[in-house]
């Protein structure tokens, strides 16, 4: 009998497809047929996992989304574990949604055909609905650790802060991906560097109390 492992790489396998046929031709070019010789597989192995074209689409934007949540995690992670300052890891965090590379835009154009069809399409709608609630509570979440720590104003609201800065990312996804060569002869990454750090900017407008405390024992050490 399959193990569990090889069904979920053969959704996998097939959601790959799904990709790279919206990345290259456009969301009208998914069939079933098509999405399983790019796959490399039959029509029947297709069907014996997906009963249809729009449970195999709602599979693929799950996998995709997982995908980017999964970065944007081992970003927040990484720098918990390396103390680094929570503006510093929200600006990676942020940078996840943006398409700054060849998998990054190929995801942006994905979702984004995806987003069109979830006006009328409720299941998808929701994992678009989710990623995006998703995004509000990381920023929410970090500036709620920053008031705490003494990065961010005592008295600022971490909500509205975070519909603002995921309007942002969002927005400037959107302008990136329009001028993949740069704006005005700014690369896009520098671009993007720039426009998140001059909001971020706005809202962590402190020193973490945990960094001062660690220079002050650098200084009396004498190091």
């Amino acid at each position: 009998m399959p193990r569990v492992a090889d069904h979920e790489e053969r959704r996998r396998q097939i959601a790959r497809a799904v990709r790279d046929l919206i990345a290259g031709q456009g969301l009208d070019a998914v069939t079933v047929a098509r999405t399983a010789a790019a796959a490399g597989v039959s029509v029947g192995l297709v069907q014996h996992y997906f009963r249809s074209k729009d449970e195999m689409l709602l599979h693929a934007f799950h996998e995709i989304s997982a995908r980017i949540r999964g970065r944007v995690e081992e970003r927040i992670t990484a720098g918990v574990e390396h103390r680094s300052p929570i503006s510093r890891v929200l600006a990676g965090a942020m940078a996840e949604y943006l398409p700054l590379d060849d998998e990054r835009r190929t995801e942006f154009r994905v979702t984004r055909a995806f987003a069109g069809r979830a006006l009328d399409a409720p299941a998808l709608a929701e994992v678009d609905a989710e990623a995006g609630r998703r995004l509000r509570a990381d920023i929410a979440r970090a500036v709620h650790n920053g008031k705490e720590c003494g990065e961010v104003a005592e008295d600022l609201d971490p909500w509205p802060v975070a519909v603002r800065l995921a309007a942002v990312t969002e927005g400037l996804a959107a302008q990136l991906h329009r001028d993949p060569g740069g704006v005005d002869g700014v690369p896009v990454d520098e671009l993007a560097a720039a426009v998140i750090g001059a909001e971020l900017g706005t809202v962590f407008t402190g020193r973490c109390r945990q960094y001062a405390k660690a220079g002050k024992r650098r200084d009396a050490d004498g190091r």
